[in-house]
């Protein structure tokens, strides 16, 4: 008998209809495939100032050592992180990008009898999460574009294993104040009885949104008052690190204890780490990304304005416009072949949406002015 592979009766049933994470393409891939000799990328919330000096610096003198393994705990990083914001470094988790550790604590938690919690709208990396290790995902619809933290905590059940919150939101660029973050907790914990669930705030923007808005929540005060608490940040915005994927969290002692069993050893490279430590020592690089956010929201709103095209006003560095009666995706094709890359938003449930990330002056200015060809030609 010739012996064959069947691999759909191999993987596990959760897995036979799962539909990768779709990233947007770089610019040299755009490039190639249109025949274009120049893009501008707004589609992947990066910060296009670019990553500070110091952390440049860094990477080039830790190229000659790139032969070793990297250390495999993040020793400097985790001290660093942890002396920035008050805590041990027993409470600091390392991921390449904070999708990884998301992607831990589901295979550390979830089974398939679970459920968790989730906005409708969304960064969907949450529901693949869930759906990755076959338990139930509960949508909970948003409320003007923002989580609605009340619905969510009455959606919480026997079952709930986790709940998940991106403050702010992508691709909505909303946010949930301290006040509705606090009353949030108490109803989840009056609702969960002795067990409490994981309650996941992924704060990737939290240097755009803690910097504009005073009723922000710093999340770090609850940790002491929820226990099940895990806070998620990236280098991957703000600090302009997306290449070297270098994600942190924050969490209890024993919660972090578990997930760095499970974490991949040397999961974060020697020159993200070198270059996140250098990252955190240099404060105007904060500064200057949230600067060119906040300067560039406005003309962005202002141009949008006189396009009659609405938006959602944005806590983080881009921006959710409504094109209708346009569909995002046509938007984002025409776009493309005028070098101009934004995201369509389909993939949310939002088909007459794109999504803008800030970029420099001249790259908004160009956004703006093929945006305006776009719409007075199709309207």
């Amino acid at each position: 008998m010739k012996s064959k592979l069947d691999i759909a009766k191999m993987i596990r049933p959760c897995c036979a209809g799962f539909q990768p994470y779709v990233a947007g393409k770089p610019i040299a891939t755009i490039k190639r495939e249109l025949g274009l000799s120049s893009v501008v990328k707004l589609a992947s919330n990066e910060n296009p100032l670019g990553p500070s000096p110091r952390a440049l610096n860094a990477i080039r003198r830790a190229v000659n050592d790139i032969y070793f393994y990297p250390d495999s705990n993040a020793w400097c990083l985790r001290q660093a992180l942890a002396k920035k914001f008050g805590l041990a470094a027993e409470n600091v988790i390392l991921g390449a990008g904070s999708d990884e550790i998301i992607e831990l604590i589901a295979k550390l938690f979830f089974n398939a009898t679970d459920e968790i919690v989730v906005s409708e709208n969304a960064f969907i990396r949450y529901k693949m999460a869930g759906e990755l290790m076959g338990c139930a995902v509960v949508s909970v619809p948003t409320k003007n574009y923002t989580h609605d933290l009340e619905a969510m905590a009455a959606a919480v059940g026997p079952r709930t294993k986790a709940i998940f919150i991106a403050n702010p939101n992508n691709p909505t660029g909303t946010y949930n104040t301290d006040s509705e973050f606090a009353k949030f907790l108490s109803a989840v914990r009056k609702k969960s009885g002795a067990q409490l669930p994981l309650v996941v705030m992924d704060e990737a923007y939290y240097e755009y949104a803690r910097a504009a808005h005073k009723d922000y929540p710093e999340t770090m005060n609850y940790l002491q008052k929820y226990p099940a608490l895990v806070i998620l940040r990236t280098f991957s915005k703000v600090y302009a690190l997306a290449g070297l994927r270098v994600g942190y969290g924050f969490a209890s002692g024993e919660v972090v204890d578990y997930l760095d069993r499970i974490r991949p050893p040397f999961n974060v490279n020697s020159a993200a780490q070198v270059a996140a430590v250098a990252s955190l020592e240099d404060r105007e690089q904060v500064k200057r990304g949230v600067a060119l956010a906040r300067e560039g929201k406005k003309y962005i709103y202002a141009g949008l304005k006189r396009l009659k095209v609405s938006f959602v006003p944005s806590a983080a560095n881009f921006v959710l416009a409504d094109v209708s009666p346009l569909l995002g995706r046509d938007v984002f094709k025409l776009l493309l072949c005028r070098g101009v890359i934004v995201r369509a938003m389909d993939e949310y449930d939002y088909p007459h949406h794109v999504r803008v990330t800030i970029g420099l002056p001249e790259q908004n200015r160009l956004f703006i002015r093929e945006l305006a060809r776009i719409v007075k030609w199709k309207l």
